[in-house]
């Protein structure tokens, strides 16, 4: 990772968090100032392969989830076909009828926007620690000295086996009390998440062909799934910057709400191509974990989030992860039809090491944690 020099980044007043930097070097100032600038931080500058404009709407497939969830096997049947195709084009697909309450996901904006527009100095209580997943960050300069995002993040786990509500536990203790009833809420959330998620792979196992269609759903039934709220602030240097960079994301699954604002974009034959928000759909997408999972049959799309000169933009993304020591290896079933393994056996505590320690997530993620699987842990075996 190169060095940068000091830069301006994040946070309310100079005085008053003086001396506070990132381990690049970066001064953390209120987000609203850089807001105004038109010459934007080198730090912040992507090359020209990363800007390139999109070009038309992407025509990702909707599914109807309604039959499924009421057992119709014909309707199951149906949206499992529709499933494969975007899966075997481009990994993105948007499913409706879901089954998650409007008025909760309407709260969960709410909610997070309170988060978003308290005095930097008070998010920071909650900053995210180098080596720690979980908290808020600005940029990701914790992790990053170049190419940085344009945004700012809360991000926090998810254990539905936990005896504690782990959710309700993260608000209480690193933002406060007075923020109980957001945790309340995306506790609420990630429970609600966490069933469509299950649903969704039952789907996957379908339209793979799978002989136990529970398969994927028995093996994440347990596990610890990541939540992150986004913010993407506005930007007068929009053709400058980026939002999130191009990446395929690690996880297995990711499910996301996009307010009205846009800025979701897909790379998907040969082009970008953008996904329209809408209100009663969430946006699904396959990660690399899955990719493993499904023998490589279903590859994770390369995508990123490009930011708005005039209007800040809020996403919600829930990400599906299988307990961290579950060996992620295809069902044989799979691998018998297809003949070979494409990926070695991993468990996801050995991704997410790669991922948090020595690799910044793009488009070829899986292929070099493969490589560096068989370098650094012997016993890895196909």
């Amino acid at each position: 990772m190169e060095s940068s020099s000091s830069t301006v980044l994040f946070l309310p007043s100079p005085v008053e968090l003086q001396g506070q930097r990132d381990h690049c070097g970066v001064s953390l100032v209120d987000s609203s100032f850089w807001q105004k600038q038109t010459n934007l931080p080198v730090e912040f500058t992507w090359s020209k392969g990363d800007l390139v404009s999109s070009h038309g709407e992407l025509m990702e497939p909707v599914v109807d989830l309604e039959g499924f969830f009421r057992g119709d096997e014909v309707a199951t049947q149906r949206a499992a076909r529709i499933i494969k195709d975007a899966c075997m084009s481009h990994g993105f697909f948007q499913v409706i009828n879901h089954g998650i309450d409007a008025s909760l996901i309407s709260a969960a904006h709410d909610q997070i926007d309170n988060f978003f527009k308290l005095p930097t100095s008070r998010k920071l209580k909650a900053q995210r620690m180098p080596g720690n997943m979980w908290g808020y960050s600005g940029a990701h300069a914790d992790r990053f000295c170049s190419k940085l995002p344009w945004k700012e993040t809360l991000s926090f786990g998810f254990d539905d086996c936990s005896l504690n509500p782990m959710v309700v536990n993260f608000f209480n203790s690193n933002i406060g009390k007075d923020f109980e009833q957001t945790g309340i809420i995306y506790q609420k959330y990630c429970e609600a998440m966490k069933c469509l998620s299950l649903g969704i792979t039952e789907l996957l196992a379908i339209s793979l062909g799978i002989n136990d269609r529970l398969h994927y759903r028995e093996f994440f039934e347990e596990g610890c799934s990541i939540m992150r709220c986004n913010n993407y602030p506005t930007c007068q240097a929009s053709d400058l910057a980026l939002g999130t960079g191009p990446h395929c994301d690690p996880t297995s699954l990711t499910i996301l709400h996009q307010d009205q604002v846009g800025g979701l974009e897909v790379f998907a034959n040969n082009r970008w191509q953008s996904v329209r928000p809408r209100d009663d759909a969430l946006v699904i997408n396959i990660g690399d974990t899955f990719t493993a999972l499904s023998n490589g049959k279903y590859m994770s799309c390369l995508h990123r989030a490009v930011v708005n000169r005039f209007t800040e933009r809020r996403s919600l993304a829930f990400f599906l992860c299988p307990r961290e020591d579950k060996v992620v290896r295809p069902p044989q079933d799979l691998i018998c039809r297809q003949g070979t393994r494409i990926y070695p056996d991993f468990t996801w505590s050995d991704l997410l090491e790669f991922t948090q320690k020595h690799y910044r997530s793009d488009y070829a993620t899986l292929e070099n944690f493969t490589k560096w699987l068989l370098t650094s842990k012997p016993t890895a075996k196909f």
